[in-house]
């Protein structure tokens, strides 16, 4: 365990399957412990390995997802909500086809509801555990370098490298959207916890930035620097070139 001054945040660095099971049993525990639970949820390759194990433990009847609300962090902007690459089909396809959870519960932002969205995490209590993702330009949700950090949902031109991050998912670079609706820097802060998780050398740079560089609207991430209790699970490969001695 890492702890480094000026922040509160707390590394772990694990093999990925270690992060998720770690994660997973967290989440678990959670929705054990409480009537309703709130979770904040991303897209990408990083949490998948976190709903499979969630979808077992639903299936060998560990825990029940009746009582779960959740908002998911992004859309894509004009996107079919049947298309495979959009969040609503990932979360369908990894999650929430999979388990008990009410798709009425299920949140995600969008053209029409994205100015009101912050409110209505709100009135369901806030969010109790935020899982991120992180991308290569140091980038959370869809909020690009540059965004202001009191930022709250909203519509974002993706950056290049993030254009560029997300054509592996898409037949050619031309299909990938260049938009999206994103919860914004403060709608983030505002979890209770906080997970990012980063794995692999195409993340070294930004894990390496954010834990030794000072916060940075360059650096969207680094906003986590504020927040009382964020942890980044991190495996060897994102977490190869910082160069703080380990406490």
């Amino acid at each position: 365990l890492l702890m480094f001054k000026k922040s509160n945040m707390k590394i772990k660095i694990l093999k990925k399957e270690e992060i998720d099971r770690v994660i997973a049993e967290e989440i678990i525990t959670l929705i054990n412990s409480k009537n309703k639970v709130v979770l904040g949820l991303a897209t990408g390759s990083s949490p998948i390995g976190v709903y499979d194990l969630l979808v077992k433990a639903y299936q060998n009847k560990e825990v029940s997802f009746k009582n779960v609300i959740s908002f998911n962090l992004d859309e894509y902007l004009n996107i079919d909500i049947e298309n495979k690459q959009s969040y609503h089909y990932f979360m369908k396809e990894h999650l929430f086809s999979k388990v008990d959870i009410d798709i009425n519960n299920t949140h995600f932002p969008s053209e029409e509801n994205y100015l009101k969205y912050d409110e209505e995490i709100k009135q369901n209590g806030g969010i109790d555990y935020q899982i991120l993702g992180i991308g290569s330009n140091g980038h959370i949700a869809f909020n690009e370098p540059g965004t202001m950090f009191n930022e709250k949902t909203h519509i974002v031109e993706l950056k290049n490298s993030t254009i560029k991050d997300n054509s592996r998912f898409f037949s050619s670079i031309e299909e990938v959207p260049t938009k999206a609706i994103t919860s914004g820097l403060e709608t983030i802060m505002q979890a209770r916890k906080i997970v990012l998780i980063a794995t692999g050398k195409n993340k070294a740079r930004a894990i390496c930035d954010l834990i030794e560089k000072e916060k940075t609207t360059l650096l969207p991430a680094s906003i986590l620097k504020d927040h009382d209790n964020v942890v980044i699970y991190c495996d060897e490969d994102a977490s190869s070139l910082l160069t703080k001695q380990i406490a």
